[in-house]
């Protein structure tokens, strides 16, 4: 029954009803979904779109002819079969499992090394080498790429410069040019650019790791080969996981440092799975449809690999 108040002449009035809301609060679940509407309609252009564009694409005759004419005849698998069947793409294939191999297992064990050394509070380079990790990071890509030709050049290049004032070599070494080298000679610009992100994942790991388990193993007579086998590797391996699904990934696409130290020589060297679909897409014939197709095995390789790699963790871990 609705309460009733007096009004000047003595007669009674009802009490007004509070407003309703004029809709109920929403839930959590559709909050959160509504707040995502802007980041998930952002990932879709700039993500989703170009991926199933770039999958159309690889299933369409796209060539310069095509191009102009606006018209995309549909061929379906053929762009991977004329991939799949072309030499010099299964060896971009070979020299991408080459380098990446190469420089993800440098790159890991550089990055466990340097970082057990900055975790050492005692030891006064540790200050100083956490400054220094940092710098590759300021150098874009290209620039990195650049520098290092101007080291390795055969002529003027301080490398060899370097190693003959030591007496290590008693000629010049052409190392982006003997077709023996190349491939790890660019591997070297590589790391050095992305090793600071796998040191700064480590050492952050490092510092997570509880100090008591040190101290046990040191009342138990541990040396430190033996804490670093039993506590801090098992307590690495999730971030080094980490690290080899996102190295592998970047190294399978590495293009900036092929561009500016090697362009894929001499001769085939070089040629890596980016530098085959950039060359497919963007040089005569420029035939974009074969260029889409060759991305997208990569991806599959990748994908494959990083599944491999958590699986294996996976399983070890239980």
């Amino acid at each position: 029954m609705a309460e009733a108040h007096l009004i000047g002449d003595g007669h009674t009035a009802p009490m007004r009803q509070p407003a309703r809301p004029f809709r109920s609060e929403m839930s959590s679940n559709v909050l959160g979904v509504v707040m995502n509407i802007p980041t998930l309609a952002t990932l879709t252009l700039v993500l989703a779109y170009p991926i199933f564009y770039a999958a159309y694409l690889s299933m369409h005759k796209v060539a310069l002819a095509e191009l102009r004419r606006g018209i995309f005849p549909f061929v379906g698998f053929d762009n991977y079969r004329r991939i799949l069947s072309d030499p010099l793409f299964l060896l971009s294939l070979k020299n991408t499992l080459i380098f990446t191999a190469f420089s993800v297992t440098v790159e890991i064990v550089l990055a466990v090394a340097i970082a057990l050394l900055i975790d050492q509070a005692h030891v006064w380079t540790s200050r100083v080498t956490k400054f220094l990790i940092l710098l590759p990071y300021a150098v874009p890509p290209i620039a990195n790429g650049l520098i290092w030709s101007f080291i390795y050049n055969f002529d003027f290049g301080f490398l060899n410069r370097i190693l003959f004032t030591l007496h290590f070599v008693d000629r010049p070494i052409n190392w982006v040019g003997d077709p023996n080298t190349a491939l790890f000679a660019l591997a070297v610009p590589y790391i050095w650019r992305t090793l600071p992100f796998a040191i700064l994942l480590v050492h952050a790991a490092l510092q997570g790791i509880n100090p008591e388990l040190y101290e046990a193993a040191d009342i138990d007579g541990a040396g430190a080969l033996a804490r670093f086998r039993h506590i801090t590797l098992p307590l690495l391996i999730p971030i080094i996981v980490v690290i080899l699904v996102l190295r592998t990934s970047f190294a399978f696409a590495v293009f900036e440092e092929v561009l500016a130290i090697t362009q894929g020589g001499p001769g085939d060297a070089t040629w890596v799975a980016a530098w085959y679909s950039y060359k497919k897409g963007f040089a005569p014939p420029f035939d974009i449809g074969v260029a889409s197709a060759s991305a997208y095995v990569l991806a599959l390789i990748v994908g494959a690999i990083a599944i491999g790699y958590v699986g294996a963790i996976y399983r070890r871990v239980q």
